[in-house]
């Protein structure tokens, strides 16, 4: 182990090609740092310019300089990239009629390919509903659609509530914002400008595509507002800190994490140049995935996490497309003398506390896994956004293909009172996720084509959290088992909204004039609701039951919540400690 940080510092060196690390003993940082996304690769890179040595330990590679991921409209393509995705499926029911129902179902065929659909080949096995996650360096911020929107000030407000702790406050976190964020657009609003984030507004092409001009007037008109009010409206900062800003609905400017060059701004840049730049002590450590947290055998008390075993070769890891079973690294350990720092993800961080012997005990005991502590709330109580959207065709082409805007509406069932439905408007497709998405199965080289619109609808704050994350086996290269079990509470009050958020669309797009000269409509609506709008004759029950069945989701979060102390099921405590143990946080 003499000679482990030299090893280090050589495929560091490789991969990230500059690499500035101070180490302690060798093979001790002061604070490792498990995940290099949007959690662990700007806490990494913050405790090094803060002068703190950080080992980063990340089970992808670096694909920064990937067209895919650096050029943000690739966004399907990186999703899609075998260098940069994870191949998660998912359950979101344990009613297997249910997910027989859904329509772009994934399933692995004797010849070792995918098929989507609901008819496939014999002795096809079933695989689930595709989720795909990133495992490169910078995480999901290195594929995603680089939409950028601060959470409602309830949001932030709750947690304070909930754990008793102020910093939680909107107030207090909008500076972290403020902080962390270089902004390229005009707004009223404090904003940051230094920051390692970028921040655009999005053109939503109101001067140079009718089509959006007229669209998003109707979209104002249908909130109340004045048609001649959208051009106003479409540079609303969404990420201003209005008074009553969690009222506020209608069309919106849309903010993305990107470079007024259109270059992806993300963790993965921030820590690559961090490590690159030669003056901060962060070693980065790529294609290395974390197996198991080691605890101190010694210590009195509670259990103290000082270190983490890892395997370091490509693809470790068996929902990275490329991975080989056969293939089955190196090991070795690195330790810590401050603090182990897990931010894995929402489905790795759990496996990997699981598998470390923190998690519910009956987990742990069915995998012969020692226990450290009993702790319920592990792959527990996991929560996503629903997911769904009002696809229509137009009677031609929709001219401005990229001109897209964001809105907010607020349903009757509303919990707090508060918008809860956000989408994005314009002229794509967006049915979910499956691989070779967004293009049509069986051959996946087609949308619907230039006259297709959609809005596609996030359901903020659902009522059902009960997702879970469970182990298949102790290996730490097997993927786990994951429910979201969509809609097992409070389904009625969460369809009821995003029914509502589609009938909100269908109220303005059934304003085009189809005798209108080279008019755009009348949309004859695809799902939920097949017909021309306006003109439809579906049921409410029919199409809550399409929503309930179709809707997807990537946003998943709290599989190792926060909470309020005498909460058995939080895991964490306001300041990201995992409870029961020391030196470790998630």
């Amino acid at each position: 182990m003499g000679s482990l940080s030299s090893i280090i510092a050589a495929i560091a060196l490789l991969s990230v090609k500059v690499v500035a690390a101070t180490t302690i003993n060798n093979n001790t940082y002061e604070y490792i740092v498990v995940g290099s996304g949007p959690g662990g690769g700007p806490l990494a890179s913050n405790l090094a310019r803060a002068g703190h040595s950080v080992l980063l330990l990340e089970a992808g590679d670096d694909q920064t300089e990937n067209l895919n991921v650096s050029n943000w409209l690739n966004f399907n393509l990186a999703g899609n990239d075998p260098a940069t995705r994870w191949d998660f499926f998912v359950k979101h029911s344990d009613d297997e009629a249910r997910e027989a129902r859904y329509l772009h179902r994934t399933w692995r065929k004797p010849d070792g390919g995918f098929y989507v659909g609901m008819e496939p080949p014999e002795d096809s096995t079933a695989l689930g509903i595709y989720y795909p996650r990133a495992g490169t360096l910078g995480g999901c911020a290195m594929h995603n659609g680089c939409l950028t929107m601060n959470p409602n000030d309830a949001d932030w407000d709750e947690i304070a509530e909930m754990t008793g702790d102020d910093s939680w406050s909107h107030e207090n976190m909008r500076k972290h914002l403020v902080k962390l964020e270089k902004v390229h657009y005009n707004s009223s609003y404090e904003h940051g400008h230094d920051g390692w984030l970028d921040m655009t507004m999005l053109d939503p092409g109101y001067t140079t595509s009718a089509d959006a001009k007229q669209l998003s007037q109707f979209a104002a008109q249908a909130a109340g507002y004045s048609a001649s009010s959208a051009s106003k409206l479409l540079q609303r900062d969404m990420n201003g800190a209005q008074p009553d800003r969690d009222q506020l609905v209608g069309p919106f400017g849309g903010v993305s994490h990107i470079n007024p060059n259109g270059r992806r701004s993300s963790p993965g840049y921030y820590a690559r140049d961090t490590a690159a730049s030669g003056k901060y002590p962060l070693t980065i450590l790529l294609d290395t995935l974390a197996t198991r947290i080691i605890f101190d055998k010694a210590s009195l008390g509670l259990p103290k996490a000082i270190g983490i075993e890892y395997l370091h070769g490509k693809s470790m890891y068996s929902a990275d497309p490329r991975y080989n079973a056969d293939d089955k690294g190196v090991a070795g350990k690195v330790f810590a003398s401050k603090e182990v720092i897990i931010s894995g993800g929402a489905f790795n961080s759990p496996q990997l506390l699981m598998l470390s012997g923190i998690g519910p005990l009956e987990q742990l005991t069915k995998f012969n896994i020692f226990p450290v502590v009993d702790s319920p709330g592990v792959g527990r109580q996991m929560a996503d956004n629903y997911e769904a959207g009002i696809l229509s065709l137009g009677k031609r082409a929709v001219t401005g293909m990229s001109e897209i805007f964001p809105n907010f509406w607020k349903s009757s069932t509303s919990q707090l009172g508060i918008r809860d439905i956000y989408m994005w408007c314009g002229s794509f497709l967006f049915e979910g996720f499956w691989p070779g998405f967004p293009n049509r199965p069986p051959y996946f080289n087609e949308t619907y084509g230039p006259a297709q619109y959609e809005c596609a609808m996030v359901h903020m704050n659902p009522r059902s959290q009960a997702g879970t994350v469970e182990l298949r086996s102790a290996d730490p290269r097997d993927v786990p088992a994951i429910n979201l079990n969509f809609f097992k509470d409070g389904a009625e009050e969460d369809l009821q909204a995003i029914y509502e958020g589609a009938e909100w669309v269908r109220s303005w797009l059934s304003k085009v004039d189809p005798s209108a000269p080279d008019s755009l409509g009348p949309f004859q609506e695809l799902h939920p609701c097949e017909g021309v709008i306006g003109k439809q004759n579906c049921t409410v029950e029919s199409q809550k039951t399409y929503i309930k069945e179709q809707a997807y989701s990537h946003h998943a979060s709290s599989s190792c919540r926060i909470g309020a102390d005498g909460d058995k099921y939080a895991v964490l405590d306001s300041k990201f400690r995992v409870r029961g143990r020391e030196g470790f946080e998630w």
